[in-house]
């Protein structure tokens, strides 16, 4: 549903795939992190040093016009490392905080239907915002962000993975591969909205241009596509079969925790309460999710380049919005609207985010978007090249 239109790349471009370091210090420092690690076993009580930033230990080696710049983003990434250490009380208290008002509203919303539907239904708003924020847990988990060890974040992530309907393990790849090529126009394809260059829309068919346009509609974007991406497309991981059997073990073991968990509540409840209430929930948790990524990174000023140009920091700063949310929709949404700094360093647990911003104020203003601004951006269909940023379908004379 989300890749269905994938542009084709250009010849004359580099195919994307960035070369291994040369044996930066940064790098090196890392990988004798990397090693100290697995010699000493991280004892208790020895200090341990800052992780490196999940995904992205390699530190950007891409020329770009604004040297000066490229180099405030890497350094800026060095002074974010301290803050990608995790708390395990603290998290554990952000899982708690998240499932029993989650559970509570389940079975207020059952109670309801005694009442009316619709106040099921108006129960399910709130309710589905935990589960956007159990699969925001879910994300720090696939990031290594979580919990320090990373068989406590794999398994705390598979197990909630039943609850929000997403197989954890294709995920994790797909969105590491997501925030690898992140503003990247020659790496388009997986974990990201399908965005296409004015010059590509106008290479398309018409039968082509009309499903592009289609699939940029906001209500198949934001209602149709989410609860087909969760309810179905999660349930057999097809674009995932030359990829082994993880894929398999990850889908159909999210299923089976899926079934089971479905077969309590039905036991306790009966298979139409179970419905009436569960299901609002996830489709509503599917189009708030799905709107939290779209305004992530798609906004008029955010950052793409082809391979020869692109630079990964740069991408994280200006590609990542910072979706300034009101309180409690702030905390409720799990920080994600820090988006510009947890791309940029992204093992930083979400409950740390907003320490960043108060030790790094500049990044307040940085990619501000508000809720009112985020609305305009449902307009944006397209890149324009020239001008390098998003624009309509009218702005593209298209």
């Amino acid at each position: 549903m989300f890749t269905t239109l994938r542009p084709a790349r250009r010849a004359t471009r580099n195919t994307g795939a960035r070369a291994p370091c040369d044996g930066c210090s940064t790098c090196a420092a890392d990988q004798r992190l990397k090693m100290s690690r697995r010699k000493s076993g991280d004892s208790e009580g020895r200090k341990k040093p800052p992780r490196s930033n999940a995904g992205n230990d390699h530190l950007d080696h891409t020329v770009t016009a604004d040297p000066a710049r490229a180099s405030y983003e890497v350094e800026l990434a060095r002074k974010l490392a301290p803050f990608t250490k995790p708390n395990t009380r603290q998290s554990l208290i952000e899982i708690a905080l998240t499932v029993v008002p989650f559970a509570g509203l389940w079975v207020a919303a059952y109670l309801a239907l005694d009442v009316g539907y619709w106040l099921t239904l108006l129960i399910a708003i709130p309710a589905s915002a935990f589960v956007v924020r159990l699969f925001l847990i879910q994300h720090d988990c696939g990031h290594g962000a979580f919990f320090e060890n990373k068989a406590v974040n794999d398994w705390v992530g598979r197990l909630l993975g039943i609850l929000t309907l997403t197989p954890y393990d294709i995920w994790r790849r797909a969105h590491a591969i997501h925030h690898s090529s992140s503003g990247n126009l020659d790496r388009r394809g997986i974990g990201d909205l399908n965005t296409l260059t004015i010059a590509e829309y106008k290479a398309l068919s018409p039968l082509l241009k009309f499903k592009y346009r289609l699939y940029r509609n906001p209500i198949v974007m934001f209602l149709i596509g989410p609860a087909y991406l969760f309810l179905l497309e999660h349930r057999l991981p097809m674009r995932h079969v030359r990829k082994g059997l993880m894929p398999w073990l990850s889908a159909m073991g999210t299923n089976a925790g899926i079934a089971v968990f479905a077969a309590l509540l039905i036991w306790a409840v009966g298979w139409q309460a179970f419905l009436m209430v569960h299901l609002p929930m996830v489709i509503f948790a599917a189009s708030i999710g799905v709107w939290l990524f779209y305004v992530q990174h798609q906004f008029e000023d955010t950052y793409w380049a082809h391979s020869d140009e692109w630079s990964l920091k740069k991408a994280a700063l200006a590609g990542s919005s910072h979706y300034d949310l009101p309180q409690p929709i702030r905390w409720l949404t799990a920080n994600i609207g820090i988006h510009h700094v947890h791309h940029l360093m992204s093992a930083i647990p979400f409950y740390r985010l907003p320490e960043v911003l108060k030790a790094h104020p500049e990044l307040v203003e940085m990619g501000r978007i508000t809720f009112g601004e985020s609305i305009s951006a449902v307009k944006l269909k397209l890149w324009d090249e020239e001008r390098r940023r998003l624009v309509s379908f009218r702005e593209a004379n298209i």
